[in-house]
This record gives structure tokens, sequence and C-alpha cells, in this order.
């Protein structure tokens, strides 16, 4: 049982919860629920997410390994409850689980896959701690996600691709304020990553007003807003390393209520409201294992 919860850990369940929101917004935005009603491929795109996911978060504790040592040694791999090379086999099997459900969709879904795992690999073997490719890659990584739950329907994939940049500025800006999560921040990083966020809201608002849907996405992005901005707030008046750590977990989290936002901004109020369904067992989970 011990073992089982620690490759548990490993994957960080609350996070993998928020991979799932991504691709279930990219399939609203898509426009897949008004044409489709076939959940056979929300399900192989949902497994795909959890399997790149877990992987992601496995790969990222196996090239931190000798770090943890130092700075996170109770973790599942520094700690000795799960060996380094089976964390491999753990991770590697969750990536080609990943990719296999994907390609049992569609080629589209499957190149997305791979891209996916391809810049999961580049972020923790080289980028991680590059001041600026670090955080873009890790955005990069959420982009590809949404474009992953879009791949559901390709002629929406088409016209609405760009949207993914989205989640590539908000993520970029979580990254940047995580640095500080061990010995502590500057505020000039909450101010920068406080910006970010407005860039992000404004440009959901931009495209709820172009879609008529302004009033909608009120209930869902006001709230978005109160989790990302509260603790910011707080990191900022003192940016010591556990103020900051929950300034980042709150902003990992809040993807649940961006992606049900993404969802109101096209009129779909039914699956905005199941992805904030999401949100209880992301926060329950959290408690339960770290997300960071």
């Amino acid at each position: 049982m011990e073992k089982l919860l620690g490759y548990l850990r490993l994957t960080r369940p609350a996070n993998v919860i928020t991979a799932v929101a991504d691709v279930l917004a990219g399939m609203v935005i898509s426009g897949y629920f008004l044409v489709q009603v076939d959940l056979w491929p929300v399900l192989l795109i949902c497994l795909s997410t959890i399997g790149l996911y877990s992987g992601g978060i496995i790969f990222n504790d196996v090239f931190d390994a000798e770090l943890d040592r130092v700075e996170r040694p109770e973790r599942p791999i520094p700690s000795g409850l799960i060996p380094l090379r089976a964390a491999i086999i753990f991770g590697s099997v969750c990536f080609a689980g990943g990719i296999f459900a994907a390609g049992l969709y569609q080629p589209v879904s499957i190149l997305l896959a791979i891209a996916i795992v391809i810049a999961c690999l580049t972020y923790n073997k080289w980028l991680k701690h590059h001041f600026i490719l670090g955080p873009l890659n890790m955005g990069i990584c959420r982009g590809l996600n949404l474009l992953l739950g879009m791949s559901i329907l390709t002629t929406g994939l088409a016209d609405w691709w760009f949207l993914a940049l989205i989640p590539v500025v908000y993520i970029f800006a979580i990254t940047m304020i995580s640095r500080g999560e061990v010995h502590g921040g500057s505020k000039k990083t909450m101010v920068f990553a406080a910006l970010l966020y407005l860039v992000v809201i404004s440009c959901l608002l931009y495209v709820a007003v172009a879609q008529h849907y302004f009033l909608l996405i009120l209930v869902f992005i006001v709230p978005f807003g109160l989790m990302i901005y509260r603790p910011l707030l707080a990191a900022f008046r003192n940016p010591e390393g556990r103020n900051i750590g929950k300034a980042v977990k709150a902003g990992v989290i809040a993807l649940i209520l961006l992606d049900a936002t993404w969802s109101a901004a096209f009129g779909n109020w039914q699956v905005a409201l199941c992805i904030v369904l999401l949100l209880p067992l992301s926060m329950g989970l959290s408690k339960l294992f770290a997300v960071t």
C-alpha cells in the first residue's frame, strides 16, 4: 500500500485532474459537443491526457532526483520508496499509454500527444532552470494539451488553434512564481505574474464578448480571478517560500476554473459546470498529495 501511494504521489493526482479539464475545454472550443454526442472520443482524449500529464510529472521527479535529495528528500524517489529505474519505467508506460489512447482516435491527436511528450522531456531534461525558456516550455505543454482537446474535431482545431497561446501565458506566469518555492522569491516576479494573469483574463473576456456570452462568463471568471490573485497578493506582501508555494498551488488548481471559463466563453454552460465539479476533487486530492 505504501508503494502504491508512492506511485500515486509521483503522478500528482490533483494536477492530473486539471489536465482533464484542459482537454474538455478544448473540446468545447472546437465545437464538438454542438455536432456530436459520441462519448468514446471524449474518453480516449481524457485517458490520453491523464497518461501524458502523469508521464511528464514522473519524469520531472526522475530528472530532479539528485536535487530533490537536498531540497525535497521526502519525495518518493529520494526517500527510496520508489527506485529510480522503476520510476523511469512507470513514466514511460504512462507516456506510451497516452500516445496509444490518442492514436486510437485520429492521426492529429497522436501527433499532438507525441509533441506533448517531446515538450515534457525537453523541459525536464534541459530547459527547466532556464529563466525564460523554462517557463515558456512549460506553457507550451499546457497549450498543446488544450490543442489535444480541440483535436477531437479537426475543423474546430483549424479555426481556434491560436487560443492555445493563452494557457502558455498563464503557465509561464505560474512557472516564474514557482522559482521561489524553496528559497523565496522577489516582489518583481509577483507583479510580473499579476500582469500576465491580467492578460489572460482580458483575452477570456474578449473572446466571451466576441461570442456574445459576456454575462455567462462572469459566473466563472470572477471566482477564477479571486482564486489566483488572493494568494498572489499574500506572496507579494511576504515573498517567502511558503506563501509562494500557496500561490503556485492555487494557480495550478485554478486551471479548472480557467477551463470552465473557456467553456462559458463559448456558450456551453453544461460542460462548464461539469468542469467546475472537478474542482473539489482536485482540491481534495491536493490535501493528500503534493501539487508542486
